[in-house]
């Protein structure tokens, strides 16, 4: 069974149409090589795409010019020269007009040759320099816009570098106020410990447990009014001046100066 023929037209669809062109730029082109090289023939092709893209083949080792001169040579044709000097004054002519135009333009953009100008005129520049009036404007807006954005991002950053460092402030704080809690609580132990070594040195006890010492301290407290007693009738003073005619009962209950 044989392939359809396929109707030769225009395809409509760009996508189609551009896979069509690929597939059979590639044919052709293998083609082309397959001819140079089975008939040692020189080919030149050259094709170019809807949108203006080339593509060219050449037979090896020669080059896209020399095919074309040995065209012209056996056709005898030749390729227009263009009259260089007519299109450079054409062209001169043309840039110096546009220039004066510009001029002409900058010059009523600013406000300035006004006289010449008509009343069609003058609504057209009116109108492009409201239309630029208005561009310029929204371009400041823009602007100003991203500058506040600017600030209010680096107004939360501030924000929350303050927030941290209040947060270590208050931690360091606690932490000062934690070691100044437990210096005093160190030195007030060393405070009680010092006044005990003094009130050991002064009463020695035997024993180096804990539960000897805390034995010699309460002997302490209960030896106390003894001791006391003791050392009160050492310092005892005598009456100066005895009543030798005082009873003996008399004499028992002497005045005592502590």
């Amino acid at each position: 069974m044989g392939r359809g023929k396929i109707e030769v037209k225009r395809i409509e669809n760009n996508t189609s149409r551009q896979v069509t062109f690929s597939k059979r730029r590639s044919g052709l082109l293998k083609k082309t090589h397959e001819l140079s090289v089975l008939c040692d023939a020189q080919i030149g092709l050259i094709v170019f795409s809807n949108k203006g893209k080339l593509y060219e083949y050449t037979t090896h080792p020669l080059s896209m010019t020399e095919i074309i001169d040995k065209y012209l040579k056996v056709t005898g044709s030749r390729i227009p020269q263009p009259n260089n000097k007519e299109q450079m004054r054409s062209e001169l002519s043309r840039m110096k007009k546009e220039t004066l135009n510009l001029q002409l333009s900058l010059q009523r953009y600013k406000g300035d040759d006004l006289s010449s100008a008509q009343l069609q005129e003058l609504n057209q520049l009116e109108q492009q320099l409201e239309y630029s009036v208005q561009k310029v404007r929204a371009r400041k807006l823009q602007l100003l816009q991203q500058q506040v954005d600017n600030l209010q991002r680096t107004e939360k950053v501030l924000e929350k570098e303050n927030e941290a460092m209040y947060q270590w402030a208050s931690l360091m704080s606690k932490q000062q106020e934690e070691i100044n809690q437990q210096q005093v609580a160190t030195m007030t132990e060393l405070k009680l410990v010092g006044q005990e070594h003094q009130l050991f040195e002064h009463f020695p006890f035997y024993g180096s447990s804990e539960e000897n010492h805390n034995i010699n301290v309460l002997q302490l407290d209960a030896n106390l009014p003894e001791l006391q007693l003791q050392s009160y009738n050492q310092y005892r003073i005598q009456p100066a001046q005895p009543n030798l005619q005082e009873s003996t009962s008399d004499a028992q209950h002497n005045i005592y100066i502590w």
